[in-house]
């Protein structure tokens, strides 16, 4: 029977990989922010195999992003701060901290009494005094009360929009209802055309970031995530896009030789054929991301 390794193989293996006499000079030469682009790259593979409800690979996925973790804990044991037994207690007792609804004592033996399950509500202000006293820090870490503190800067733009429209939606500074949404949405676009008339490339940029900024908050208010549904409109862009590539090469002609109408009537076809092929009918669009026209102007 073939070895079944194991995380404490795993952790053996990056010792070894960093070993100045023994390891991969490639591996040797890293650093905590020299990995961290790949950690990003391996939490977008892992994001697209989920939607893609690829799950052989998701597993491939997630063991990648695992050995990141495995990485920087062995950076972190190098140098002193850190191994991957503190990373696992420090995340279990945060974890502990958090869900005084699942474990009461704040030990894994505690536990609530059957049935004595708390209001939604309840939880949630639950957590939020958990959250802010752990951003009030420690000893070791400087205060900082705000809501929105320790958002990281690093974040996408849209995820990290997205995380402080719900802090500030939580403490009550939020719309009331979609049709304020859906105006502020108009005034943003009115504004960008404003820009443009004035010619202030600068304040163009602004107000095109405040449309951004309201439409993650569309995004949130309907509780649909923004990174997602992009994520869904790339797709579906791409897939009709390369079905008029296909088109024209089969004409043995190319993009710069059609006209407007041309590739109007391209990108409709390509548009009939993706719903064609998904067996749904015409007036509806599998994606949930229907446009207010049919025509693309590129």
């Amino acid at each position: 029977m073939d070895q079944h390794y194991t995380l404490d193989d795993l952790t053996a293996l990056m010792a070894r990989l960093r070993d100045p006499d023994l390891g991969c000079p490639w591996d040797l030469a890293q650093d905590f922010s020299t990995i961290v682009a790949h950690t990003l790259e391996e939490a977008y593979e892992v994001a697209d195999a989920i939607e893609r409800k690829d799950y052989p690979h998701l597993k491939d996925e997630l063991g990648d992003l695992l050995f990141q973790v495995v990485f920087y804990a062995q950076l972190g044991r190098e140098q002193g701060h850190f191994d991957l037994s503190a990373i696992i207690d420090n995340l279990v007792r945060k974890l502990l901290r958090r869900h005084p609804h699942v474990f009461p004592g704040g030990t894994l033996e505690s536990a609530r009494a059957p049935g004595d399950v708390p209001e939604q509500s309840e939880i949630n202000a639950t957590w939020e005094r958990i959250k802010a006293a752990e951003r009030a820090g420690g000893p070791e870490r400087k205060p900082d009360p705000s809501i929105l503190a320790d958002i990281p800067a690093a974040l996408p733009a849209m995820v990290r929009s997205e995380k402080v429209q719900k802090r500030a939606a939580g403490v009550g500074f939020d719309w009331t209802s979609v049709d304020q949404v859906f105006a502020k949405l108009e005034e943003e676009s009115a504004e960008i055309r404003g820009a443009l008339q004035h010619g202030n490339a600068d304040a163009v940029e602004d107000e095109v970031g405040d449309l951004f900024f309201v439409c993650v908050n569309l995004a949130r208010y309907l509780k649909v995530n923004p990174e997602k549904a992009l994520r869904r409109a790339n797709r579906k862009f791409e897939q009709r896009f390369r079905l008029m590539e296909q088109s024209l090469s089969g004409q043995g002609a190319d993009f710069p030789s059609q006209d407007e109408a041309q590739l109007d009537s391209l990108w409709r076809q390509a548009k009939a054929k993706l719903l064609e092929q998904q067996n749904t009918p015409a007036g509806a669009d599998t994606l949930g991301l229907r446009e207010d026209t049919d025509k693309y102007n590129p």
